[in-house]
């Protein structure tokens, strides 16, 4: 049992320090940084990322590079499907009671694994956002804001620009967006 975490058990520790890149065997990082050095050569890249991804299926790392492949290819759509991969691959890590309560801030602000999940959600409700699903991106900020109430991974100004889009001020006008918090950002979910 973790002294942030209590309750979760030995599956949550391995997941939690392989989101921190622990855990990953040396070939499945070698294809992971050949891709990287591959990057500008993206048809010989993504097999090594698929390749890695196959060999290391519930691991975060492989599946940041794809989706990092994937992000900055403006391959919103695929990003998106890794993500949503991660994110079931978090959630059956942290356990099926995960998500009842809100973490506590401690775990939000230092837990590898909680802010996996966090940051994950935060990805989606983005990705949603670009991909014009706002009913996805609206539900991914509401699960985000329930879980994280303190902001602590900064999902409250995809909110922001939501709520902005949503009453029709989409142009810059010169009013800036709040630092950090969920305030004037509609209801909680």
């Amino acid at each position: 049992m973790d002294a942030i975490n209590p309750g979760f058990d030995d599956d949550w520790s391995a997941f939690a320090a392989s989101a921190l890149g622990g855990g990953l065997s040396p070939q499945v990082e070698a294809l992971i940084q050949q891709a990287g050095l591959l990057r500008h050569r993206p048809l010989e890249a993504l097999p090594l990322l698929q390749q890695a991804r196959a060999a290391a299926p519930s691991h975060p790392s492989p599946l940041i590079a794809l989706y990092r492949f994937y992000f900055y290819g403006h391959q919103l759509t695929q990003a998106r499907a890794v993500a949503e991969d991660a994110l079931a691959i978090a959630r059956t890590a942290l356990g099926s009671n995960f998500g009842d309560e809100a973490p506590c801030d401690d775990a939000a602000r230092h837990d590898a694994a909680v802010r996996f999940y966090l940051f994950t959600l935060k990805g989606l409700a983005y990705l949603n956002l670009r991909l014009g699903d706002l009913d996805e991106a609206r539900l991914m900020l509401g699960e985000l804001r329930r879980l994280d109430p303190q902001d602590r991974v900064g999902g409250a100004l995809l909110s922001h620009v939501l709520v902005r889009h949503e009453k029709g001020d989409d142009t810059e006008t010169g009013t800036a967006y709040p630092v950090r918090g969920w305030s004037g950002t509609g209801p909680r979910a």
